[in-house]
């Protein structure tokens, strides 16, 4: 879906596959600036990014589940009246994430670019490599400031405190820091980028070593949650909504799209429900929850699907009763 050398974009797409494997590889995240309370320095790029209401703006896609915590994270901490949002197009075309003028959900709210590439030359007039989302755009000096997903979420959670509106609501407490970040590990590894290492494959033997540690994730996730309501206790971490834009996509997207068919979402009792209880747990989630949208995404690949038809199917209820509020008594 296109690439960027030295700031120009071009059509023609990177491989993302090992030449020699077949694995897929993700490349790193390039912008990694922190939005911290006083805009001093963070864990990695420079300083000068305060937390300020209308300041950042926030760029996603639909199918894109990377994006889709920063949205959920926005939402979750009440940051929608702080930090803008514009989402691209669906589906990618030649010039890669994209915007459509008249379609005012599909739209750049700020500036009218066209396509997501254009920030990228804009940041760094010398960029090479993927244009991705998410997109944590500066308005104020005009820059990238991250597309590293689970960085924006921290920032989220934690460095717009005190500001009107904003809840206080902590998904990374120190005291489970440990924890939380042992089951991001896992989780990132074998599920977020499982499943991608499954889908992208680009040989049998690459495909054939992928899908059983997708299915080995879900199996300790499955066995985790039988016995307390959120992945780290009784309270949701980032653990928790770092999973579930993986799980949410897996039985409409991942199970055709990407061959991950060894079971589905809804075969695993703890991890449906769970799933389920997620999308219920606070207002205005289910709005960004949309499986016909991500596969319409997924299914319009080229490679993997050449003729771009989209199934119908299947039909998910994440609104049925999840019945585990009785996890949570029991703790």
């Amino acid at each position: 879906m296109g690439q960027m050398i030295d700031g120009v974009w071009h059509t023609e797409d990177l491989p993302v596959a090992d030449a020699k494997t077949g694995e897929f590889k993700r490349k790193a995240s390039t912008f990694r600036n922190w939005i911290t309370p006083d805009g001093s320095p963070g864990p990695s790029g420079e300083g000068g990014f305060a937390a300020e209401s209308g300041r950042y703006h926030l760029y996603v896609s639909w199918s894109c589940p990377w994006a889709h915590r920063t949205r959920l994270m926005r939402t979750l901490k009440g940051l929608e009246d702080h930090i803008g949002l514009s989402i691209t197009a669906t589906r990618r075309n030649d010039e890669g994430w994209y915007f459509i003028d008249d379609d005012d959900g599909a739209r750049d709210h700020v500036y009218g670019k066209t396509a997501i590439h254009e920030f990228y030359s804009w940041a760094d007039p010398t960029f090479t490599g993927r244009v991705t989302v998410p997109v944590l755009w500066d308005k104020q000096r005009e820059t990238l400031v991250n597309n590293e997903s689970s960085e924006i979420i921290q920032m989220f959670n934690s460095a717009f405190a005190g500001l009107p509106g904003v809840s206080d609501l902590d998904l990374y407490p120190a005291d489970l820091r440990g924890e939380i970040d042992a089951v991001n590990d896992d989780i990132y590894e074998n599920l977020n980028n499982g499943v991608y290492r499954a889908g992208f494959a680009a040989n049998q033997e690459a495909y054939d070593a992928a899908v059983p540690r997708v299915f080995a994730c879900l199996d300790r996730l499955e066995e985790r949650l039988a016995t307390r309501r959120y992945l780290c206790g009784d309270q949701q971490t980032l653990a928790d909504w770092r999973a579930f834009p993986t799980l949410v996509r897996f039985d409409a997207c991942y199970v055709g799209a990407f061959k991950c068919n060894l079971r589905r979402l809804v075969d695993y009792p703890n991890l449906w429900a769970y799933t389920r209880d997620l999308y219920q747990s606070h207002p205005g989630l289910a709005e960004s929850v949309q499986p016909g949208l991500f596969a319409y995404g997924y299914y319009s690949h080229g490679i993997r699907n050449p003729l771009g038809i989209v199934p119908v199917g299947p039909e998910i209820d994440f609104t049925e009763p999840h019945g585990r509020e009785a996890l949570a008594q029991a703790a």
